[in-house]
């Protein structure tokens, strides 16, 4: 570790002991700087902060559930863009959005670990109460959001199917009744352009239109070794529009449509294995103690075939109307989705070792859910009924050519001929009778085509039972039930233009005549797969398999909370999370059975004079089934056998400490603080290799952390505010298991220190004018370029002998300036 970073893990640490006495869990990451009329250096009060986590509007502090809110301040201190953005900011959460289409999120260690559509995700994605789906549509550009709210733990019975690991929930910004206009720029390194702007209208006495755009584009901050082209970057836009109508007295409709359209490319590979001059091969399998850091190393693509893009709409209309009894709010959404993501497993850019892979998704979902909702002096309550419908079309691809196909086989040791191949021996075999025909160099594709229908039903309820002033007392219960038809099809091998050939070569009795001279290759020897050939997928090429399973679910919770003041409570919870079973998209026949989870969580919460706040909770859990597939390694006692991917599941148990803090120093100054520490291990999981686990570390660091601090300079009633914030985040080293090295994902030797402890460190300055009409702002995200291995592709390691892997990103900076109306 350099030095620079040793001093900035010591400050952290000083921080954190400074504040310790503060007690804190989950809760807020910052709040905004109070009203200059005060005296600089006066205490001031905190926000009131207020969330709708129980399907209610409650202030954070009454909420008896582990919670952690981001507002726009933070977003923007950050320059946030979207979920992958903030996650180092909230422990215990990671989002990996190197790929926006293929995103994978984990909450408190638990994720699924899969990106087929033939399983859910673990932690649901909410937008204004609307089901985000399944992970290509989730992680979509911040429009206009007022405030993301993270929900620790299983959350089924509130916000319902697939927030086993927890839930979070984006809410947006409504139109207003006043005439409002807002326009930002942003440039920065690495040619990055960012542009939003709104505008909001009132339509008539009762209603407004509300009006969003944004475009994003970077150039990369990779450059391709021997041709100077950037590679990843970012390029895309979105758009949203949204109308709200107060009808009479007692009922609003609010209708709003969300698109984005993305096209980029895809994320980059750089190869961590020395590959020796054209046309020599490395070994295969490649040796881990042989791998290099990819951060001192040039990246070589192929980049013409790397590419990522999707298209996105969604429709949203929710009506609320009062009773004199209570209210009723019915949501109803649409959303549609078609998405790519081409990506090169080698990390070369060598022809005769390429492989990529390629995902294509369609997606079309309807939701619709009834929801009632009331309280008097003993109960609060709420109850409803909710529907929800997807197809789903899937493609999943390897792409190569001949002349890697060729190697693979050498590497395989599986051909009849001296020099170990099939086409370039025969290439050579039929040139030397003079028959004109090439069969190296010709594209290959092999493909698994996946549909999905699912249909899932629900009724809830939750009752808050005000037992004394003092005590409440909550129980909640949801009925699940999911439906689903899946259908595999997995077609032979496609390439035209080798068939071609080989047809020429079959027509004129070249294999005849060569077979007679004692050479043992036929047309039959030269027509195979190399990608899909679990015995499954051999015995049913070219044949449609569908299958069809249902799951029901009873999801309760209980909750006992005491505020023994009027600034403190503490609380204890016993809750059910629950996920659909679902099916490998990459293995015909096999089916997952549905997840459970059960959390037991305790915590305290306080107040004191309205300026500092902490939250502290403890929770374990044990999580049965988790659902992922794994790519497993060739069976060594198999010489044909290829890596593959195969249904991967087991049990876990989790036990933790959340807690935060937050405290208002002084009219100009505030600081918050938030930590995680957890201990997740596996309770009875044995890998497919047939490695024992149990006991063992799943792989969640210990621990992760972050601190925040704002201070306001008032330059005078004609000078504006001039606003300076810092923000750090630390995330541990991952655990390691005697399963890790098998995927890749933890140390492999000391040149490459996979899973090593993470930090990162954000500052911004930003000026606003004393009327709050225009401002700059300057940021810097990783302002100590800490840059990190995120990953390993290994598809090719053992056939071809070729890693590639994945860095974060380096250290950002720019420019900002904003105009408002």
């Amino acid at each position: 570790m350099s030095l620079r970073k040793n001093r900035l893990s010591v400050s952290l640490a000083h921080a954190l002991f400074g504040c310790a006495w503060l007690v804190a869990s989950p809760l807020v990451l910052a709040q905004e700087a109070a009203p200059a009329d005060a005296s600089q250096q006066a205490a001031t009060d905190l926000d009131a902060i207020t969330v709708t986590a129980q399907s209610r509007e409650q202030e954070i502090q009454d909420v008896p559930i582990a919670l952690q809110v981001l507002n726009a301040q933070i977003l923007d201190d950050v320059a946030a863009e979207d979920l992958s953005d903030i996650d180092a900011f909230v422990p215990g959460l990671v989002v990996n959005g190197l790929q926006p289409t293929q995103p994978s999120i984990k909450l408190r260690g638990i994720e699924t670990d899969d990106f087929g559509i033939g399983t859910d995700p673990a932690v649901g994605i909410f937008v204004d109460g609307v089901y985000g789906g399944r992970g290509g549509g989730v992680l979509l550009p911040f429009v206009d959001v007022e405030r993301i709210e993270v929900l620790k733990g299983p959350q089924g019975t509130l916000f319902g199917r697939n927030t086993a690991a927890g839930a979070i929930s984006l809410i947006t910004r409504r139109p207003q009744d006043d005439v409002e206009a807002r326009a930002k720029l942003r440039i920065g390194n690495y040619g990055k352009r960012y542009a939003e702007a709104m505008w909001n209208l009132p339509t008539g006495d009762n209603s407004a239109f509300r009006l969003n755009a944004l475009l994003n584009h970077s150039d990369g901050w990779v450059q391709d070794g021997a041709t100077g082209k950037d590679l990843g970057g970012e390029d895309n836009w979105a758009t949203r529009a949204s109308w709200q109508v107060r009808m009479g007295d007692n009922t609003t409709a609010y209708l709003s449509w969300d698109h984005e359209s993305l096209d980029q490319n895809g994320r980059p590979t750089t190869g961590i294995v020395t590959l020796p001059p054209a046309p020599g091969r490395p070994a295969a399998p490649a040796d881990p103690d042989d791998y290099f850091d990819p951060r001192h190393a040039q990246t070589f693509s192929d980049a013409d075939t790397s590419a990522e893009w999707r298209t996105f709409d969604g429709v949203s209309l929710i009506v609320d109307h009062t009773f004199s009894w209570g209210t009723l709010t019915s949501t109803t959404s649409w959303r549609n989705y078609d998405s790519l993501n081409q990506v090169e497993e080698d990390g070369t850019n060598r022809a005769d070792l390429y492989i990529d892979s390629t995902n294509t998704e369609s997606n079309e979902s309807f939701y619709q859910e009834f929801k009632f909702g009331g309280s008097n002096e003993h109960i609060d309550w709420v109850a409803g009924a909710s529907y929800f419908d997807e197809d789903a079309r899937q493609t999943s691809e390897v792409n190569t050519n001949t002349t890697t196909v060729d190697n693979i086989v050498r590497n395989l040791g599986v051909a009849p001929t001296p020099d170990g191949s099939l086409y370039g021996f025969t290439t050579f075999l039929a040139n030397s009778f003079g028959i004109p025909v090439n069969l190296l160099g010709h594209d290959w594709n092999e493909q698994f085509q996946n549909t999905l229908g699912t249909t899932s039903y629900a009724a809830f309820g939750d009752v808050i039972w005000h037992a004394t002033d003092k005590l409440n007392l909550t129980f909640g219960l949801r009925y699940t039930r999911d439906e689903k038809d899946f259908s595999w099809l997995n077609n032979p091998r496609s390439t035209p233009a080798l068939d071609a050939q080989l047809d020429f070569l079959e027509a004129i009795g070249f294999f005849d005549a060569i077979n007679a001279a004692g050479v043992p290759i036929t047309r039959d020897t030269l027509t195979f797969d190399i990608a899909f050939i679990d015995p499954p997928a051999i015995a049913n090429k070219g044949v449609t398999n569908r299958a069809s399973k249902s799951w029901s679910d009873v999801s309760p919770r209980f909750v006992a909370d005491y505020h023994f003041n009027d600034n403190g409570m503490v609380y204890a919870s016993l809750a059910k999370g629950y996920k659909a079973g679902g099916y490998n998209a990459l293995q015909i026949g096999p089916a997952f059975d549905n997840e459970e989870v059960w959390n037991f969580e305790a915590g305290i919460k306080q107040a004191f004079a309205n300026r500092l706040s902490y939250n502290a909770s403890v929770f374990r859990y044990n999580y049965d089934n988790r659902q992922s597939v794994r790519l497993i390694d060739p069976d060594p006692t198999n010489p044909t056998d290829i890596p593959r991917f195969v249904i991967d599941t087991g049990d876990l148990e989790a036990w933790g400490v959340d807690f935060d803090a937050r405290w208002q120093v002084t009219d100009a100054f505030g600081f918050d603080v938030q930590a995680e520490w957890i201990d997740s291990t596996f309770k009875d999981y044995v890998t497919p290799e047939g490695v024992d686990l149990s006991g063992q570390p799943t792989g969640e660091p210990n621990l992760s952390a972050s601190i925040g601090a704002s201070y306001v300079f008032h330059v005078g009633e004609a000078g504006g505010d001039l606003r300076l914030s810092a923000r750090h985040a630390y995330r541990g080293k991952r655990r390691c298991n005697d399963g890790s090295e098998l995927q890749g994902d933890c140390s492999a030797n000391t040149a490459l220190d996979l899973g090593e402890a993470q930090e990162r460190t954000d500052v911004r300055l930003g000026w606003t004018s004393p009327r709050g009409h225009w401002g700059w702002a300057v940021y810097g995200n990783n302002v100590f370029d800490n840059r990190y291995v995120t990953g390993l592709n290994t598809y090719g390691r053992d056939v071809l002998g070729v890693v590639g892997a994945m860095v974060s990103e380096p250290r950002t900076y720019g420019l900002e300036v904003t105009v408002k109306y």
